[in-house]
């Protein structure tokens, strides 16, 4: 599906394909590409043909390639759903960047892509008007910032988590620490070279953005850099939750031994004292070695315990 808005003569145009023959600067967003749409604006903008193969074969890396006329950027955002952080969905969004339209390809709808179309027909001129590299400043910030929320949430799950195995540590608690580390893999791995993307549009040079912009890319850049200090220390407090973990269970096993062990002790004595003065011998059958055996029986447990417990055993 195409969907274009033109500046023209500071009014929005929203359409098709048919508001391309019009003058003004474009936004043309393609949403779930096919070769023939592909096709037909690389004819019209002169699209690098391997640019066009990239965005039919969405499993690209973040980066940044110039061409003769416009720039190809890659960039990549998530969104994740309200009642498990853990499940991830990967929103890769691919720009060309020209001297007066930028075009979008994605395969999924993103609502921060929504929210800047609704900021472009409320302000076109702060937003469209000022130029298309303002655009792709909005797209890479949405994208950028839509990662807050999850980090956010990410961590208040995760303080729940370290509380729940220090109280009462159980199997599915190491599960999602282990659900949460590929969570966190997932992000880092998409924006360790995001930030470099980033930051190859910081310095100034580049084709079609204006240093104006540079500016602004660098409050993304700032952003991106927050966004993997997160990820870091949630992967050292995802280590410190797992460590707990261990140690609480390594701890609940020692006290059911220890307990194990004080019971095998207090009863060892008893097997003893039951098969001495079960012996077939005829003075043992007096009835003195009788209350002998059941004072031994009684008393040595007792003594035993009282024992464990002034040696904090018990």
């Amino acid at each position: 599906m195409v969907q274009v808005l033109l500046l023209n003569e500071g009014r929005v145009l929203t359409g098709g394909e048919e508001l391309l023959e019009q003058p003004g600067r474009k936004w043309i967003d393609i949403l779930q590409p096919t070769e023939e749409v592909m096709a037909r604006l690389g004819e019209r903008y002169g699209l690098h043909r391997l640019a066009i193969e990239d965005c039919l074969h969405l499993d690209q890396r973040p980066k940044l390639e110039e061409y003769p006329n416009h720039q190809f950027i890659v960039l990549q955002g998530f969104t994740a759903l309200a009642d498990d952080v853990c499940h991830l969905t990967l929103h890769e969004h691919h720009f060309f960047l020209g001297p007066d339209w930028i075009i979008t390809v994605h395969e999924l709808p993103f609502p921060g892509l929504e929210a800047v179309g609704q900021r472009i027909r409320a302000d076109p001129e702060a937003t469209l008007g000022r130029g298309v590299d303002v655009l792709l400043y909005l797209f890479a910030d949405a994208l950028v910032d839509g990662n807050f929320p999850i980090l956010d949430h990410f961590n208040d799950e995760l303080e729940d988590l370290e509380s729940a195995v220090f109280e009462n540590p159980q199997p599915e608690h190491l599960q999602r620490v282990f659900a949460m580390k590929r969570a966190l893999v997932t992000l880092r791995r998409v924006l360790s070279p995001q930030r470099d993307v980033v930051g190859l549009l910081v310095r100034r040079g580049i084709p079609n953005v204006s240093e104006r912009t540079v500016l602004y890319f660098r409050d993304v850049y700032d952003h991106l850099v927050r966004l993997y200090e997160q990820i870091d220390s949630g992967r050292d407090l995802l280590g410190n939750v797992m460590d707990g973990y261990l140690s609480m269970v390594a701890n609940r096993t020692n006290d059911i031994t220890k307990q194990l062990t004080i019971f095998s002790t207090i009863f060892l004595p008893l097997s003893f004292i039951t098969g001495f003065f079960g012996q077939n011998f005829d003075f043992l059958s007096h009835r003195g070695f009788f209350w002998l055996m059941m004072l031994s029986v009684v008393g040595l447990p007792t003594g035993l315990m009282f024992w464990f417990r002034r040696k904090h055993w018990l």
